[in-house]
């Protein structure tokens, strides 16, 4: 059972390498990710440090092509928009300027409307999404949707403006876009 208030056991240096490996082997970590998950079995400071020199050195661990590799993997496998993804990765302990850059060039090519296009078509299958529109509730939860999978505010009224007249309605919903957050 899990929490069940018994420390767990600190590890060694072998140890603690063996329990990289079986976390690596089961999903990618950003470098800062996985450090956090190993101090806390890490023996000392300076285990800790071993281990995750070793990975870098064995090229098991890359910031940047874990960052590209997870953009990636968000646009072609769920289609987010990128300031859900450069999120994630800031949510990852990516460095923010390798984030910026993985996400920036996997979207380079990307038009942001044809994707929020299939997203909704995608996410409303099997529904007339004029007639399922034309409901405010539905209309701003939708908006919201999108918003939440990354994807401007700007593009999302335009794309829903091709199903309702009233998306207009929604840019007093949303807050104006963050002068921080790069528009990629």
């Amino acid at each position: 059972m899990r929490g069940s208030g018994k420390p767990k056991k600190k590890l060694d240096g072998d140890q603690l390498w063996e329990l990289a490996l079986q976390s690596l082997g089961r999903r990618a970590y950003a470098a800062a990710e996985l450090r956090r998950k190993l101090w806390l079995r890490a023996e000392t400071p300076a285990v800790l440090d071993e281990t995750m020199n070793k990975l870098q050195d064995y090229g098991l661990l890359n910031d940047v092509r874990f960052a590209e590799s997870y953009a990636a993997a968000r646009l072609d496998g769920q289609g987010l928009g990128s300031r859900r993804v450069l999120a994630d990765l800031r949510a990852k302990s990516v460095p923010a300027n390798v984030a910026e850059h993985a996400v920036r060039q996997t979207y380079a090519e990307t038009d942001e409307l044809e994707l929020i296009e299939k997203y909704l078509q995608r996410k409303f299958r099997g529904k007339n999404l004029r007639e399922y529109l034309s409901e405010d509730k539905h209309l701003a939860a939708a908006f919201r949707r999108l918003r939440t999978a990354g994807f401007s505010a700007s593009n999302s009224i335009r794309v829903l403006k091709r199903y309702t007249g009233r998306a207009e309605e929604l840019e007093s919903m949303d807050e104006p876009e963050s002068q921080d957050e790069p528009i990629l």
